[in-house]
């Protein structure tokens, strides 16, 4: 009996004492969590009292203006042309022809305004299973021969420039034309005027501009000037064809490309390069309203798209589709690399080739 009054009030001792350490234990916690509340609150109060203070001392700046140290001039002008940034190339939208102003009164005995508002005649339809002979050729024209000299033609009338160049620019700044870029032949990406200007080599300088105290305060954006006389060649694309039904050989002008000569930064020279290309029938009711210099017709000049039809230009081939299976310009050809006159020869095997296939189908 004594034993188990003993195990009794052992029992009960000691769950006493594990609700003791429980009520202990919950208080423990609770105080834990309204200390953290407390931090918490506090924290937050301490940065809201912050942000305010920020504020005030920007507002009190800003109204205390004349309360600030003045510094020095030059320190100021030092700090304003190291923070002020270099101004982007600015985006050129025009290419470099002259505006020439038109006539107030008819400038030529006779009235030619109705033979300048001609249009070209379409071309007459061949037929791909009509078409038995197909080449395509390269040809450059250099307008310092004799016979191209209308090109360089630099008289100004009513419609503009007379140069063959300013007719093309002219042709892309009023957006007449589409132009494509020269990584291909093909016609396959176009260009904008600002593209067509940076291929020109106008493009622009940064100029500094000097303040009263000789010190840097602006940057400027000059274009260069671009001489229309330098582009004195012109790639021609074209392609010939034996049309079995009317019996005729037709040359079908399909590109032309201004050409520049590229020299390095040293001033070797790399060789002529093509800008841009613009296709040749878009340009056709373009070239009927330019009538082309002949100092020697008395009776009536012709306009370039009658130039280019008639073919009244001298060129050499720099390039064919005939016996060339490596797509390659003569100049890139093995043999003919560093010898112009073998390239002269070669196009002149090409034109007698064609020439010998035209005679060879008619018997005498």
């Amino acid at each position: 009996m004594e034993d188990q009054e003993q195990y009794l009030q052992f029992r009960l001792f000691y769950t006493k004492r594990i609700l003791y350490m429980k009520k202990y234990l919950i208080k423990f916690l609770c105080l834990t969590f309204a200390l953290s509340l407390i931090f918490t609150v506090a924290d937050a109060q301490k940065k809201r009292t912050a942000t305010k203070r920020s504020n005030t001392t920007t507002k009190k700046t800003t109204k205390g203006k004349t309360k600030a140290k003045i510094k020095a001039a030059s320190q100021v002008d030092s700090v304003a042309v190291a923070v002020a940034p270099a101004p982007l190339p600015a985006r050129i939208d025009s290419l470099p022809i002259s505006k020439i102003k038109k006539s107030l009164r008819l400038d030529e005995a006779v009235d030619s305004r109705d033979v300048r508002d001609r249009i070209p005649l379409a071309y007459e339809d061949l037929r791909v299973d009509d078409a038995v002979y197909r080449q395509k050729i390269w040809r450059e024209i250099d307008a310092r021969e004799k016979l191209n000299l209308p090109f360089r033609y630099a008289a100004d009338e009513n419609n503009g420039n007379q140069r063959f160049i300013s007719i093309l620019l002219k042709a892309i700044q009023d957006s007449a034309v589409t132009v494509f870029d020269p990584i291909d032949d093909r016609f396959t990406t176009p260009l904008t005027i600002s593209q067509v200007a940076k291929a020109l080599g106008g493009g622009g300088d940064s100029v500094p501009h000097y303040d009263d105290k000789g010190l840097i305060d602006r940057i400027d954006w000059k274009t260069r000037e671009v001489n229309l006389d330098s582009f004195y060649k012109f790639r021609i694309k074209e392609e010939v064809i034996f049309d079995k039904e009317s019996s005729r050989l037709f040359w079908r002008i399909l590109g032309i490309a201004p050409v520049k000569n590229v020299y390095t930064s040293t001033g070797e020279y790399v060789g002529p390069v093509a800008m841009f290309w613009v296709y040749y029938p878009d340009m056709r009711p373009i070239f009927a309203k330019y009538e082309i210099y002949n100092g020697k017709n008395i009776g009536a000049r012709m306009s370039w798209e009658e130039l280019f039809e008639t073919r009244m230009f001298s060129s050499r081939i720099i390039k064919t589709t005939l016996d060339n299976p490596f797509d390659l310009f003569f100049n890139g050809m093995p043999g003919l690399k560093d010898n112009g006159v073998f390239q002269l020869l070669e196009g002149e095997k090409v034109k007698e080739k064609i020439f010998n296939y035209e005679q060879d189908l008619w018997s005498y």
